[in-house]
């Protein structure tokens, strides 16, 4: 999970649908608007190019919960449907980091550790960044269904391929002949809009000693 830059003003359908009795909060013209501020990335795994993208509220309309936020834009994110589905747990209703107001990487670590991914707030007593770094866990991790097993494992699998590259275009950048074009890669790999961004960027904040001259990416 990586800032995001929602954009504004708010599509104009929200309050047209507002007004209705069954109105949408999934219009064209908020889902054309979505896909393109979170750069059809789910906001929670970053898995990009979604093909299951959904409309997802931070804090729940549903059950009495939040029901002015139904059509509110800034409660609406993308999503893809596993993540939306993990989350759709009371623990997470009103617990984690709006990342379109808070930089989740400074509050918590993402580390790929050979077959294990160690998400975790720097500081526990930081009740969203907790919360975050658990539903992100659990997202690559739960397996409490056929389905689950199939899109955890899809996801780590995903996250392990966007890791290697990092660290191949890192070995390259150690040959002169390579250098140029690897650094080339190496930017574009550190983007918040590329996938599993904020796995990528806490690798080379945690390795900066190793390449202090990568840091200004992060930026």
């Amino acid at each position: 999970m990586v800032k995001v830059e929602r954009s504004f003003p708010a599509p104009a359908s929200l309050a047209v649908e507002a007004q209705k009795v069954k109105g949408s909060y999934s219009m064209p013209d908020v889902v054309k608007q979505l896909k393109e501020d979170f750069h059809n990335k789910c906001y929670i795994c970053e898995l990009s190019e979604l093909q299951d993208a959904q409309v997802e509220h931070l804090l729940p309309h549903l059950d009495g919960k939040y029901p002015e936020r139904k059509f509110d834009w800034n409660n609406l994110f993308w999503s893809c449907g596993h993540c939306n589905n993990v989350k759709n747990q009371r623990i997470y209703d009103e617990g984690i980091i709006d990342c379109c107001k808070d930089a989740p990487e400074e509050s918590i670590i993402f580390r790929l550790q050979g077959n294990e991914i160690d998400v975790h707030a720097v500081n526990n007593e930081n009740r969203q960044a907790a919360l975050t770094a658990k539903l992100i866990t659990e997202v690559f991790n739960l397996k409490n269904t056929g389905m689950r097993v199939y899109k955890s494992d899809f996801r780590f699998q995903e996250l392990n391929r966007e890791m290697n590259k990092l660290y191949d275009s890192l070995e390259e950048m150690q040959d002169p002949k390579q250098q140029k074009f690897a650094l080339r890669k190496i930017k574009s790999l550190l983007r918040r809009e590329s996938r599993f961004a904020a796995f990528k960027r806490n690798y080379i904040r945690e390795n900066q000693e190793k390449y202090p001259d990568l840091i200004e990416y992060l930026h």
